[in-house]
């Protein structure tokens, strides 16, 4: 496919969120023009007529399905059923409906959750049928886990071209910094940033912050998962991440070193940590299609902390 993207009638669900307005960004700096990104108002994909629907009126070539239900433990616990469901129903029906229509292509995107909850670190996506997930966040990881066995058995029965990219977690500027959905950087940044507001002297986050995590900067795994929708066409799954891994105590201590908040972290440990530790294998996607993930941690850390900062005090 290569450079021919260029040409292609792309269709990029959730393509107005977090993720797909930074893999719009990349597909225009590649000079894709038909590129038809969606929301959740314009098409309930959750509904099959919804999907049928889009298809009939965009016809794409290529489908990038980044649409998902999401959001961080304490969301995951509240609503396992409608985080399965939802995930679930949009990525099966947007895949049948392509296979249907005759899609060229189709970029699944899946997530870490699916890894089992003891996965040795780095994850290799050869784990990830070693074990269950985490049980906080296992509907959601296992539904998205599914559209990887559909993938493989639409390519098998169909020939059908479809691949499943699993990133880790992801942060950035236009984050969703909503308290009841936020993932941790989101919601530490946030706390920070209320704090000193608010004149407090400390802030308490959730667990004993011995957990583990690894994320990348949102415009790093935008290039991934454009690069992959260009040159990938091969039924294994392939991680998209950065290579590393940081305590969640570091974390909390380094966004608020970076935000100013010179308070004290409280832990609670009544809450959950989640999945003990999460680092991935990238070899995979350096191999396959030349992805490296480029900013460091810090750096992104920064960039995220003075948009927040901006948007703010733009309030």
């Amino acid at each position: 496919m290569g450079s021919k993207i260029k040409d292609k009638r792309i269709l990029i669900t959730g393509g107005r969120g977090f993720l797909g307005r930074f893999v719009m960004k990349r597909l225009e700096e590649r000079g894709c023009s038909d590129l038809f990104p969606i929301a959740r108002e314009d098409y309930d994909l959750v509904s099959f007529d919804a999907v049928k629907k889009a298809y009939k009126d965009i016809r794409p070539d290529i489908v990038i399905h980044l649409a998902a239900r999401v959001g961080g433990i304490g969301a995951n616990k509240e609503n396992p059923g409608k985080f399965f469901y939802d995930n679930l129903m949009m990525g099966v029906q947007m895949m049948e409906e392509g296979r249907r229509s005759g899609l060229e292509k189709f970029v699944a995107i899946g997530t870490v959750c699916s890894y089992p909850k003891l996965t040795p670190a780095p994850f290799k996506e050869e784990d990830l049928w070693n074990g269950y997930p985490e049980e906080t966040n296992a509907p959601y990881g296992l539904a998205k886990k599914m559209l990887l066995v559909q993938s493989q058995a639409y390519r098998r029965q169909y020939g059908f071209n479809s691949i499943f990219l699993i990133p880790v977690n992801l942060y950035g500027p236009y984050d969703n910094f909503d308290p009841a959905l936020s993932h941790v950087i989101p919601a530490l940044i946030k706390k920070c940033f209320d704090a000193i507001r608010e004149g407090k002297d400390e802030i308490a986050v959730w667990g004993t912050g011995r957990a583990t995590r690894e994320f990348i900067f949102v415009e790093d795994a935008a290039e991934g998962i454009v690069l992959a929708a260009e040159i990938y066409n091969k039924p294994e799954p392939v991680n998209i991440g950065a290579g590393f891994e940081i305590s969640i105590k570091d974390l909390a201590l380094m966004i608020a070193r970076l935000a100013g908040f010179k308070g004290r972290i409280v832990w609670d440990k009544t809450k959950p940590d989640g999945q003990p530790r999460r680092c991935l294998d990238t070899s995979r996607a350096e191999k396959e299609f030349g992805f490296k993930a480029q900013t460091k941690f810090e750096e992104g850390l920064r960039k995220t902390i003075e948009w927040y900062r901006g948007s703010i005090i733009s309030k």
